[in-house]
């Protein structure tokens, strides 16, 4: 087992797997993270399918059975995508089961293409929630404006729900907000609030990838000395947004009642740019109460050399807040670059969504 892993985990940050395939749940790959990695959770997203399906031989017999039933495209998607969130929540269970609900969980995302649609994202959500049929996964809506009242809705309605694509501090905000109306709603109705979970993923490296490209532009020496340091200062300010939350009484009034937190979710955490270190975006988001969904190349790196010396959220927002500061005054619009990541976040997903149905679609032809 990673030593250092181990001890990223015994700092109280879950380590969950950004990556799924039928290759790995075969082959018992995902059993040996969980075993000898600390991985206690997965996530997926358009990207993630479009490229389990385009190797190897993992998914054949399945879209052979597909295409002898004639099913339509769409729902033969659906039928590929929720057998794997299936299996791995059922490798997972045991984790599940052991941590009383909150780690060994596995989310799928609604279809992207609905990202700016309330009413499809909710019902999908729910065809999600059905199909998959497993109390330890979490359905991944993206936190776009019309985002935000589907996962309130999805809450309500005892679904626990993944919010995907947050970059601003301000959406996050929203996204709490969301959060704690829908636990209100479902307990309203009754509902058990223990038995409904919810994580909230900031994005972090595709902030540094934006606002390093605005920095090089700008070119002062002061604007190039503040590369590499937006996203984690950013991340950081998130989880002072979040402590803020919990420590509010409308949180202490649904925590008394059995809910859960809404833990926040380190995402995309591989570094882009190769000058940087490759466990960056670990070693420097550690605090309890958190999780770091990482790819496994990053999961690797972390395994192998990943320098965990303690916390380092909350002995540092005071640096987080000045860098934010330094960045407005070299001239970086920070509501500009939020913008500008959450439509490019929803397009790639969209698009990768659309390489799933080709792919799908050629196959589907070829059986």
């Amino acid at each position: 087992m990673s030593e250092i892993l181990k001890k990223l985990s015994d700092q109280g940050v879950s380590i969950w797997l950004d990556d799924i395939s039928r290759e790995r749940l075969r082959t018992g790959n995902l059993k040996g993270l969980i075993r000898e990695k600390h991985v206690v959770g997965v996530t997926s997203n358009p990207t993630i399918f479009a490229s389990a399906l385009s190797k190897g031989d993992a998914y054949d017999a399945q879209i052979r059975d597909l295409a002898v039933r004639g099913v339509d495209l769409e729902e033969a998607v659906r039928a590929i995508t929720t057998y794997d969130i299936r299996w791995a929540a059922d490798v997972l269970r045991p984790v599940f089961d052991a941590t009383d609900g909150v780690d060994g969980r596995v989310s799928i995302e609604v279809d992207p293409r609905l990202a700016k649609d309330t009413a499809k994202t909710i019902a999908e959500a729910r065809a999600l929630w059905w199909l998959v049929d497993r109390p330890n996964t979490m359905i991944k809506i993206p936190a776009t404006v019309e985002g935000l009242p589907a996962i309130t809705k999805a809450l309500s309605e005892g679904i626990s729900v993944n919010v995907t694509l947050i970059f601003s501090l301000e959406r996050y905000r929203a996204v709490m907000d969301a959060w704690l109306t829908g636990l209100e709603q479902a307990k309203e109705k009754g509902l058990d609030l223990s038995g409904i979970d919810s994580v909230a993923s900031f994005f972090v490296s595709r902030v540094d990838t934006e606002i390093d490209k605005r920095l090089e532009k700008i070119g002062t020496p002061e604007a190039k000395a503040l590369k590499g340091k937006a996203a984690i200062a950013n991340a950081r300010l998130a989880f002072a947004a979040y402590e803020d939350v919990v420590n509010s009484p409308r949180w202490q009034a649904l925590k008394e009642a059995g809910a859960r937190p809404q833990r926040p979710l380190w995402a995309s955490t591989g570094t882009k740019d190769p000058s940087y270190p490759d466990t960056l975006y670990v070693d420097q988001l550690v605090t309890s109460g958190t999780v770091n969904t990482m790819p496994e190349k990053t999961l690797d790196a972390a395994a192998d050399h990943g320098r965990i010396e303690g916390d380092t959220i909350r002995p540092l927002y005071e640096d987080a807040w000045n860098t934010m500061a330094a960045l407005k005054e070299a001239g970086v619009d920070y509501d500009d670059v939020v913008a500008v990541l959450e439509r490019e976040g929803v397009d790639k997903f969209e698009a990768s969504w659309k390489e799933l149905l080709a792919t799908v679609e050629s196959e589907l032809r070829k059986a």
